[in-house]
């Protein structure tokens, strides 16, 4: 402890001050998730495709990010005990020339570690040209989601698990162009029909309900009508309607990227 000299009259701290120490924010360091180990296979060197990411995409960063955004977006922390992501060990970004555009697997061997198969054709096909690192980005965190997201022990609708995937790509600000929002059909059709439905429902219900979705789906298996009365207190079918309504009076609200 610093010594004190007698000559030195401290002058007077307020109460407010005194009762109050300065407590440091988290660090950087502090606030990012714990992530799987990252790995890149370029199945074929000499594809267009493989040459577009090579020159657009840093792998390293777009995974690291993209893993980051997809966690913080339905876990509340990394150290946050109450909720916990799957125990994904590791995932593997693959390129290869296939029909499609990407898919998320596990391993023959192992669940916990997870494979992208994301489509060199497709990266071909990525027009115009200032698009293609954006999509590409854009495709990646779609995929990662369902390396995090939790599935109702696999009772969960395949429309919510796009859908939800498709809500995350949205919140980091990753939509192409062509996607908009679309009152017909059902609510679970997926991707971005069910996207744009679920930032509704963010917006409505307050931020974190996505997350508490993702938790429950975690606890629970999926019973649609209790499953939804239990989260926010109204059956889906009925919120689908108050949302289509809510584009017929043009009374949505755009979505701001995170």
């Amino acid at each position: 402890m610093p010594t004190i000299q007698p000559q030195t009259t401290p002058a007077p701290q307020s109460p407010l001050v005194a009762m109050s120490p300065a407590v440091a924010p988290p660090s950087e360091e502090q606030s990012h998730f714990k992530l799987p180990k990252l790995r890149l296979e370029v199945r074929d060197l000499s594809h267009k495709g493989s040459s577009i990411f090579l020159s657009t995409t840093n792998a390293v960063d777009v995974l690291q990010k993209a893993c980051q955004s997809v966690l913080k977006l339905l876990y509340l922390s990394p150290h946050d005990s109450t909720t916990s992501a799957p125990p994904t060990r590791s995932v593997t970004l693959i390129l290869r020339d296939m029909p499609g555009v990407a898919y998320t697997t596990g391993t023959e061997l192992d669940n916990d570690h997870k494979e992208i198969h994301l489509s060199l054709r497709y990266i071909t096909s990525i027009s115009p040209e200032t698009r293609q690192a954006k999509e590409i980005e854009g495709v990646i965190t779609h995929e990662l989601v369902h390396c995090f997201q939790h599935n109702g022990h696999g009772t969960c609708p395949g429309g919510l698990i796009e859908g939800v995937a498709d809500w995350v790509r949205l919140r980091c600000d990753l939509s192409p162009p062509h996607w908009k929002r679309d009152g017909s059909g059902k609510w679970d059709a997926g991707y971005q029909h069910t996207g744009y439905f679920l930032e509704y429902l963010e917006q409505r219900f307050g931020q974190g309900t996505v997350r508490r979705l993702n938790e429950k789906l975690r606890l629970i298996r999926y019973e649609e009508k209790a499953f939804w009365t239990e989260l926010v207190g109204r059956p889906v079918v009925d919120l689908w309607e108050d949302y289509v309504r809510s584009l017929e009076n043009g009374k949505h609200s755009e979505t701001s990227p995170q």
